[in-house]
């Protein structure tokens, strides 16, 4: 095991790479009752071509395969791993992203219990025509919920119409069309490029003694099998810079109109040191232009334009970045106007030095209340570890910005060509 130290916020971290490629990450916090775990497999929902280790041609697998298969994982014919995980008095759920699926849970004893039978789950697939068929249903339902939902369905429609290639576009579900026809053999294809050890990471933070657990780790990963597999190469169709669609209406039964503005930031693939950058200036600026307590927006609760359910978010990501703001709103295209306004204004926008430090720490203040949660350590070690990232840098990486680098950031960061509004009116 290697350990590393972080004094600046007290951590302690141990990692070890198996001999199968596992990367394990662990977080002991003696000091804590529950201990989280989580798994993850660097494949997401915008993961649908790829080119197999010692191929060379590249495999196409359906939209949503990665959110199908965090569904079929759980199923195992006879019984279903919730409930082992309920028998151990345990929390357990997954996720899918566009970038990632993750499995985990939240335990108060029995950790060494629910690490092993997290890992068994996860490394043995029960996949047959016939439980893959019975999941169609279910999924289907559960993508018609969510396009009923009109928070979900806006975000989706700037995505979509930002990205014109980009599988970032796609529901993370995918579409009725490419869940009815999922098959067995798609599922699998997936399954044994992705979820191979090389290509996952384990994260466990809490309450556990670090040799037992490690120990458990290694025996566990020691007693399976796995094919030898070098690196794959994902696949990314050419994207433009420009957005795909300057404008999108959607009509939906609501009682006020939803309007959102998108910025497509990216659509390709980044170096590491530019992802880290760029992830930190733009939450940075979103937070010192858009949260509740700044100018802007008091000036649109004023002026009528917004209500409560004013939201900004970014993602950024390896191969695609994208932020939102928007509200609901009776009066959208004026809200469209002022926002887009407002973002325009950026590339002039001056600040002075004292303002910038002042930012830089109430930066590193809300950064360090994330900290104080294992399941965001947890996650944020994974995510940064598959982008080339340290989590446990970030501060440093915030006290070492400079003035200079947020002008240049915002002096590049609006074009009108990259921004695309969604409104959503009432039927």
């Amino acid at each position: 095991m290697e350990k590393l130290a972080f004094s600046t916020i007290d951590e302690m971290v141990y990692t070890e790479q198996l001999p199968n490629g596992l990367n394990v990450i662990l977080m002991p916090k003696k000091t804590l009752s529950k201990t989280f775990g989580i798994f993850t497999t660097d494949f997401g929902a915008a993961d649908l071509e790829f080119i197999p280790f010692n191929k060379t041609e590249s495999v196409k697998i359906p939209a949503g395969t990665a959110h199908y298969l965090e569904h079929k994982l759980f199923d195992k014919g006879d019984h279903d791993v919730y409930a082992d995980f309920g028998k151990l008095g345990t929390d357990a759920n997954a996720y899918t992203s566009d970038s990632e699926t993750s499995y985990y849970f939240t335990t108060v004893g029995n950790e060494i219990d629910n690490v092993e039978l997290l890992l068994n789950f996860v490394q043995d697939p029960y996949l047959t025509d016939e439980t893959v068929n019975k999941e169609k249903g279910i999924i289907s339902q559960e993508f018609q919920m969510y396009a009923d939902i009109p928070d979900q369905r806006i975000y989706l429609a700037v995505q979509e119409a930002l990205f014109a290639k980009h599988p970032v576009r796609n529901e993370v579900l995918g579409t009725i069309e490419s869940i009815h026809n999922m098959t067995k053999e798609e599922l699998l294809t997936a399954y044994e490029t992705f979820y191979h050890p090389t290509n996952m990471t384990l994260a466990v933070a809490g309450n556990f003694d670090t040799e037992e657990m490690m120990t458990a780790i290694r025996k566990n990963q020691g007693q399976k099998q796995f094919p030898d597999i070098g690196p794959f190469t994902r696949v990314y169709p050419e994207e433009n810079n420009e957005a795909f669609a300057a404008e999108v209406t959607l009509n939906m039964n609501v009682s006020v109109p939803r309007l959102m503005v998108g910025v497509k930031e990216y659509g390709g693939e980044i170096p590491a040191e530019e992802l880290g950058l760029r992830k930190l200036l733009t939450n940075m600026t979103l937070d010192y232009f858009y949260s509740r307590s700044g100018q802007f927006y008091q000036e649109l609760l004023e002026e009528e334009l917004v209500d409560s359910s004013f939201i900004y978010t970014s993602v950024i990501d390896k191969t695609f970045g994208f932020t939102m703001i928007g509200s609901n709103s009776n009066h959208p295209e004026q809200l469209a106007i002022t926002i887009k306004k407002q973002l325009h204004s950026l590339s002039t926008f001056e600040l002075e030095e004292q303002q910038f430090e002042r930012l830089k720490k109430r930066t590193i203040g809300k950064t360090l209340r994330r900290m104080n949660s294992i399941e965001n350590n947890a996650q944020g070690m994974i995510w940064n570890r598959n982008r080339g990232l340290s989590y446990f840098e970030t501060i440093p990486a915030i006290q070492q910005l400079t003035l200079d680098d947020w002008k240049s950031f915002l002096l590049s960061w609006i074009h009108e060509e990259r921004m695309t509004v969604v409104t959503i009116q009432p039927e």
